[in-house]
Order: C-alpha cells, then structure tokens, then sequence
C-alpha cells in the first residue's frame, strides 16, 4: 500500500510513527529492505522562518528528527542531548530575535540547508539529502519548494496610546507562537508567498499515486489549512482517486497538543471535532474528507463524509498505530 500524509508539528511526526507502525515498520528508522509499503508525507512550510541568516524549517526538521530517532523526546522538538552555546553568545551580542532558541546541533542542520539554497537546490533536494544521514523510513516532501510562510494579523503587543501606534500589526507565526504564546488576538492568517508558490512535484505524485490519503490531526489552520493553501494542492486532492481520511486533532472540546484553538477562533471555527470536520468539509460536498475519524464520545456530522468514532489520544505508538488502521479501514483499505 502507498499512504500519503499530510502533516505538520510535533503532532504530525508522532502520527507518522503509528502510521509505520500500522503498516509492519519501526517506529522509528529506516524500512527493512523488500518492504511491500511506502509512506510519503508531505510536509507543511509554513512555520519556516530565516533566523540568524540560517533557514529553519520547523516541521520538517520534527518528522525528520522523530522519525530517524534523534529527536528530545520530552519536548518533542529540537535535537536529543542538546547544548546551546551558540544561543547563549547571540544572547551576549544581544542579536535579535532572542525569542527562538537555536540549539548547537540543530544549527548543523540549518547549516546545510542554508548552504545547500545558496547553491540552487529545491528544498525538496535538500530534504531528501539531510534524510540520508537520520534514515527516517519515511519520505519527507515539502507541500512547495518555494516561499510559503504563514504570518498572523494580531492586536500590537507593543501599542500605547501614541496616536502612530499601530493597533494591529503583522508578524511572522512563529512569533506569535513562541514568543507571544499566541496570547495577542489574532484576526486572521496570510500565506506568504503562496500566491507565486506551486505544490512541489513530488508531493503532486504522491498524492496521485497514493492508495489512500491520510490528514494528520495537526493543526487544522496553519498546518493543514497552510499545505492546502499552496496553488495545486486542492487540484490534486479534489483529483486523486485515493480515499481522503481526516483526523480530528480536537478533543472533548480542546486541542490535544498546542493552541490550536487561538487559530481557530481567527478564522470563525468552533474548536470542536465537528467544527474542523465541517471546516474541512467532506469531498461529496467540494470539501477534502471522504472520511473523518472522531474521538470516542465526540459527535460530529460531516455533509459527504463519513465518520467514526474511535480512540485518537496518541498516547504511545501502539495507541497511535491503532488510530492509522482504524483510518484505512474507513478508507475500504486493509493492511
């Protein structure tokens, strides 16, 4: 079987690890050889940032670092047995930002990415390179090779009463995220770039060739929302002849990882397993779902899709991994 996933964050690299596991793979590492499946993600850029002059790409670098085994498991990003001098002598010039921690082993990685843009590689190329080394048994797209960076329209943290402040600014995502914990309120969301952007080749042939498309419970705004935003995405996706299952990454009411819940309220959804299934809409109404997996005890009605109730608390690979078969089984699909 060929499984297509679309993801972003932390949550969407711990998915991807029940998906492997659901199809007879490690969890984490590379695939035995002769293995009958494959596995493409297609990765949201959004969250990628220039920071320092290096190129940060936050979602990508989590799947990758999951998934080949050197992740901090504990905070879910960032490398395993960090250290941080590199931060610490920036904060001593007092170079801006301060806000986003750059860890020392981490800034290997951005790097060669950096390196390898100057020199005129795709970032497609690049990631595929940078996954030689950490094997992650999983083939890492990115949604576009170009420019797609999602920036947020919030209340001005820094306003006062001058009359030449502004009242709303914008800024990057991450800033908002990381440095603002996403308190100011954010009226709505802007994909940068994408207008001119194109969904990478790979990731259009991954999601025509697939067997069945999965939608991670990631971020259903500026993960998902930001992936289906690059020109050609929603062409492909309304093309495809592979069954669409979604994830609810809502439960009981409340995201199960981050603040989701801030950016859905941005955009005038309800921040409940119905409401990012109804945002998502089910592909017998034009929307992206044949199928829409709930958490146990959370109701939803998706006009042209079909639901389910089932456990969706990734609470180890097993648990996650039970979530991906109950996915392909909504999707008519047997491992």
């Amino acid at each position: 079987m060929k499984v297509t996933v679309l993801v972003g964050g932390v949550g969407g690299a711990r998915f991807l690890q029940g998906v492997k596991a659901a199809l007879g793979l490690p969890a984490t590492g590379p695939a035995p050889e002769g293995h009958p499946h494959e596995i493409d993600a297609i990765v949201n850029v959004g969250d990628d940032i220039w920071l320092h002059g290096l190129r940060v790409c936050p979602d990508l670098d989590t799947c990758m670092y999951t998934l080949g085994g050197g992740i901090d498991t504990e905070k879910g990003w960032g490398r395993a047995d960090e250290t941080w001098s590199i931060a610490g002598e920036l904060a001593a010039y007092e170079a801006d930002p301060t806000w986003f921690g750059l860890g020392d082993r981490d800034v290997a990685t951005h790097l060669v990415r950096t390196r390898m843009l100057r020199a005129g590689y795709p970032l497609s190329q690049i990631t595929e390179a940078l996954c030689h080394r950490w094997q992650p048994g999983v083939r890492l797209i990115p949604a576009s090779d170009d420019r797609v960076e999602t920036h947020v329209v919030i209340d001005n943290p820094e306003a006062t009463d001058a009359e030449d402040s502004a009242p709303q600014v914008a800024i990057h995502f991450q800033e908002w995220w990381i440095k603002h914990r996403a308190a100011p309120k954010a009226y709505r969301f802007a994909s940068v770039g994408a207008d001119q952007a194109a969904i990478a080749p790979d990731a259009r042939a991954a999601i025509a060739g697939a067997d069945v498309v999965l939608v991670a419970p990631s971020n259903p705004v500026v993960s998902i929302g930001t992936i289906v935003s690059v020109p050609g995405v929603p062409q492909a996706l309304a093309s495809t002849p592979a069954p669409i299952v979604g994830l609810s990454p809502i439960v009981g009411g409340r995201p199960v990882r981050g603040m989701a819940d801030a950016c859905l309220s941005a955009i005038g959804v309800e921040t409940s397993a119905e409401g990012v299934g109804r945002h998502y809409g089910g592909r017998g109404e034009g929307g992206l779902l044949d199928g829409y997996l709930v958490h146990t005890g959370d109701s939803a009605t998706v006009p042209g899709a079909t639901v389910r109730e089932v456990p969706l608390l990734m609470t180890d690979v097993e648990a996650t991994a039970a979530m991906a078969r109950a996915a392909f089984e909504v999707a008519g699909r047997d491992v």
